[in-house]
């Protein structure tokens, strides 16, 4: 039995980066190993979860591992990856560059200007291994220089197998299942998601294709309250589509089932994504995806969807009216996705790639 600690600043609910964790914990503790959570702020009830504070009387011995969920400038981190004796493992999601968030929010670019710093010193600390969640971020590390035999691709752990077993919401589901063409798109409402380029080619759907549709926006911060989110609000109102856009906000599992089940399709315009764990949950749901190809976008989605190099909004309007309109395409990258999640993505495929991983350590 090997005492293990997860470490992440923060742990949260309908969070990507704590979905992994959580995971993490859940396959390593069946292993056996003793294993305990760390963090700085939470929202999250667990019974092994703790102030980082104790870390460093918890882990104790060279033996010991230390696994640190990297996708964001915290201080604290770097300083315990330099200091403790432990093996060391960086679980590395990618830093969201700063420049997204310049007119919109000084304390997220100055959280992801850190992130960009710490990851040097993180690659310099030589650390035992490098986690990456995409071969796109662990091509980044290699560039920077993390030893190419301590570089691996893991997957995140994810939510599905609970998304699959929840009963969807009822009223969501009667709500949207009008007749009306449904697309979908789920992620959080910040800037290098690119939702006002998702707004525009929704408008050119909306008008050049169909009327009787509308696009749902599921994700923390659509509720008008920050900057980025009042543009977008500002921008639905100039293109009279108020009827035809709706911003769920954050919703509870039960919401977002049933957003998935009444969508037609599945679209992102997303600039930077370490992996995209939406689109796998799409694929679980044999929903056709399009998406721009960007970042880790293309590697992820594979053939299960239309990921177009040019960022135009006729053509993922196109794409759009595609899968509406004929049942026979729309069905068929349904079952590609499927087949995509089944062979790469579910959490049963993602446990064994990880568990190598972390026995390369003995």
């Amino acid at each position: 039995m090997t005492r293990i600690a997860i470490l992440s600043p923060s742990l949260t609910t309908a969070d990507a980066v704590s979905n992994d964790v959580i995971g993490e914990f859940d396959v390593l503790t069946s292993q056996g190993h003793e294993v305990r959570l760390f963090c700085e702020t939470h929202s999250l009830k667990h019974p092994q979860l703790f102030d980082v504070s104790h870390i460093t009387k918890f882990l104790k011995n060279s033996d010991d591992i230390l696994i640190y969920h990297f996708s964001r400038g915290w201080s604290h981190g770097l300083e315990l990856v330099r200091e403790l004796r432990c093996r060391r493992v960086i679980r590395y999601h990618n830093i969201t560059p700063p420049e997204f968030f310049v007119r919109f929010s000084r304390t997220d670019q100055e959280i992801c200007e850190a992130g960009r710093r710490e990851l040097t010193e993180l690659v310099a600390a030589e650390c035992d291994l490098f986690l990456s969640a995409s071969a796109f971020s662990m091509r980044e590390l290699i560039a920077m220089g993390a030893g190419v035999s301590k570089s691996l691709v893991v997957p995140p752990f994810h939510h599905i197998d609970r998304l699959s077993k929840m009963t969807a919401d009822a009223r969501i589901v009667q709500k949207y299942s009008d007749g009306a063409a449904n697309v979908l798109s789920v992620g959080r409402v910040v800037p290098h998601k690119g939702l006002h380029q998702l707004i525009a080619m929704f408008a050119r759907y909306y008008y050049d294709y169909n009327r009787k549709s509308r696009l749902l926006i599921v994700g923390k911060g659509g509720e008008g309250l920050s900057e980025y989110s009042r543009l977008l609000h500002r921008a639905v109102h100039k293109l009279r589509l108020d009827k035809a856009v709706v911003f769920m906000g954050g919703v509870p599992d039960e919401v977002l089932k049933a957003c998935y089940l009444v969508a037609n399709a599945f679209a992102t315009t997303s600039e930077h994504e370490g992996f995209c764990v939406p689109l796998v949950e799409a694929m679980s749901m044999k929903l056709p995806i399009t998406a721009y190809a960007s970042t880790a976008i293309p590697e992820t989605l594979g053939d299960a969807g239309i990921a177009w190099p040019d960022r135009e909004p006729l053509l993922m309007a196109e794409s759009i009216d595609l899968f509406v309109r004929d049942a026979a395409v729309r069905n068929a990258f349904g079952r590609r996705g499927r087949g995509r999640y089944e062979a790469l993505f579910t959490n049963e495929k993602i446990e064994h790639t990880f568990m190598k991983a972390i026995t390369s350590l003995q």
